[in-house]
This record gives structure tokens, sequence and C-alpha cells, in this order.
């Protein structure tokens, strides 16, 4: 092989070799190897050290603007979601993630949203099918739920899951951080339906109201979307630390003029080369972010002019690292393609 296709691990020549042995391990927003799961380091799912960085925590180099800093601070005073706008790729996810490190409130809960999301998929989805069938093979003489009798009213919450907006809205002494990530690409309904939950702080579980007079004190044991155990009594949820809710949006829709008086607006304009250089340094470390200052250059110049993301920069960075250097420049052109026309 020549020199430019010596990194190269699939080589199209069809025979079989052990080129995979040589892959190197994976750029770290792509590592999903389980080893926070087992440390232990940020809730088991690896998202924080994908979003931060796995060398340091982006929270740690990142240093928001002036207005950035006042509408996340005004957030937090006012108890309002905080709706962030901006390309993407600007650091809208990773400022729950940021905020969550250095004020120490926990893992970030996360809805990503899609066309089919509905407001209850964020607070709790009930399993009455499973109970259903957990029922009946009791009453055959097969097993029951590890809580004993299935068809038992107590038994109930072993079929209950708290969402991310639910889980985010249990009472707690400090609020929990929750990401509601893309909302434009919700269904219309949406964003008018999350208006009475943000507003009011709670809502209800009417599976469990109906039954609550016939559970012990009245509460249930339920699943959160972090997968430990909680209360829940009389069939309602309701916080006592409104939670830090960050709501995103690439700005392809307008949302309702009554959302947007519950939320504070921060419009993140294309980041710098100062922001951009901090993003590549927190995923790829020092080196990376020198030997791509020139992709750096590049890429902000070209997104004077088309919609790019800065994850399509640190691909490059990492990729063309690896390559040869006849191959860098072709690939970083095949990695950076505009977002805002085919091309």
């Amino acid at each position: 092989m020549t020199e430019s296709s010596e990194w190269l691990i699939y080589r199209g020549a069809g025979e079989p070799h052990d080129g995979m042995d040589r892959l190197p391990p994976p750029p770290p927003w792509r590592d999903f190897s389980g080893r926070d799961a087992e440390e232990g380091a940020d809730g088991g799912d690896g998202s924080r050290d994908r979003r931060l960085g796995a060398h340091r925590h982006l929270a740690e180099l990142h240093r928001p603007g002036a207005e950035e800093l006042e509408m996340i601070n005004a957030a937090l005073y006012l108890r309002r979601p905080l709706l962030v706008t901006g390309s993407p790729g600007a650091g809208k996810s990773t400022l729950a993630h940021s905020v969550a490190y250095e004020l120490g409130l926990g893992n970030v809960l996360r809805w990503s949203i899609v066309s089919r999301s509905t407001l209850h998929d964020g607070l709790y989805d009930y399993d009455a099918i499973a109970r259903l069938q957990d029922v009946q093979i009791a009453a055959q003489g097969g097993y029951g739920t590890a809580g004993g009798n299935p068809g038992a009213v107590e038994a109930i919450g072993s079929y209950i899951r708290l969402g991310p907006l639910g889980t985010a809205l249990l009472p707690s002494d400090t609020p929990r951080v929750l990401l509601i990530d893309e909302l434009d690409k919700s269904d219309i309904d949406l964003p008018n339906d999350l208006l009475n939950v943000l507003e009011e702080g709670e809502f209800e579980i009417p599976e469990l109201q109906r039954i609550a007079d016939r559970l012990p004190d009245g509460e249930a044991e339920v699943l959160t979307a972090d997968g430990t155990k909680v209360r829940v009594r009389d069939g309602r949820v309701r916080c006592r630390a409104f939670p830090f809710v960050v709501l995103t949006s690439n700005g392809e829709r307008d949302f309702p003029a009554p959302l947007m008086r519950r939320c504070i607006h921060l419009q993140l304009d294309r980041p710098d080369h100062n922001r951009l250089a901090t993003f590549v340094r927190a995923h790829l470390g020092d080196e990376a972010a020198r030997a791509g200052d020139d992709l750096i250059n590049r890429f902000l110049e070209r997104s004077r002019s088309e919609l790019l993301a800065a994850d399509q920069l640190l691909n490059a960075i990492y990729l063309t690292d690896a390559a040869a250097p006849p191959s860098r420049d072709r690939l970083a052109d095949l990695l950076i393609q505009r977002l805002d026309r085919p091309r």
C-alpha cells in the first residue's frame, strides 16, 4: 500500500485481513465502552464525558460570554426554563451539562425530542399490558412480580416509570438539571402541552390517584428515569426546587408566545475561534487543538456563508490526524459538508 492508504482499515480489496486490530480507540464523544457505568462517574450512561470531553471537562475550560452568563443566571434566579437557540454544534446541549457540573447538581436528565414525542412520554409511562400479562401468568400458577402478587394494588408501581421531565419534578432540596433537546423537532402541540407543567411544577398520575385510598399511606413505589425507586404519594408529583430546564432549538421553527413568555431566551451566536479551540481541546487535548488551528480557521471562514456544525470540525480533526498528509485536506472537505444545501 502507498503511504496515503496506510491508515485505511477497510481496503475494499475483497480479501479478509486483521486490519480491525489496528483500529484506534474511538473519539471520546463516541466512546460507549461503559467505563462510566462501572466507575459511577456520571450516572451510568457516560453522557457527561461524551458531552464535556474525556480529557478535560468543557465546563472547566469554557468561559461563557457576558450575555450567556447573565441569561443562565436569570433562569436560575427566576426558576424559569432557559430556551437556547443556535446553529448545530453551538454548545446548546453542553450548556446544561456545564451548569450541572459546576453547581454539583448531579447527572443531567435528557429528553431527546422526536416528531412523535408527547408530554406523557416526558412525564411517565404505565405499562398496563405487562401488568395484565403478569396477572394472567400468576393466576395460572406461574411467576409473580418481585413485589409479590401483580394483581395487588401495591404492585402497580412496578409498572410505572417516570420520564425525564417527571423525574426532574420530584421533590428535592436542590434542583435537577433537565435537557429537553431539539424541541423544534416536536409535533406542533407539544410546546403548548408543556405550558401547564412548566408553570405549576407538578403533575398527576391518574393510575395511582384512582387507587390512592387502597395504597399503604397512599404511596406507591415507582421507578425514575435514573433507574432508582421513589415513593409517590396520592398520585401527585410536585417539585420543591424547580428544575433547571434547558430547552434547545436549532431555530427551525417559531414557538407559541405563551411558551416564550414562560422562558428565558438565549440566542447563541456562531462560535468564534477561541470557543472552537476550547471545544477541540476539551475533547482531543491541547496538541490536537494546536495541530488543528488551520482547520479551525478554514471552518470559521466557511461558516460565514454556510451552515456547519462544530462536531463536524471535531470529526475532521480527529480523523485527519490519523490519515496521511496527502489525504487530509480532501478528508476534511468530505467531512465538513454544508448542512443547509444538499451536496
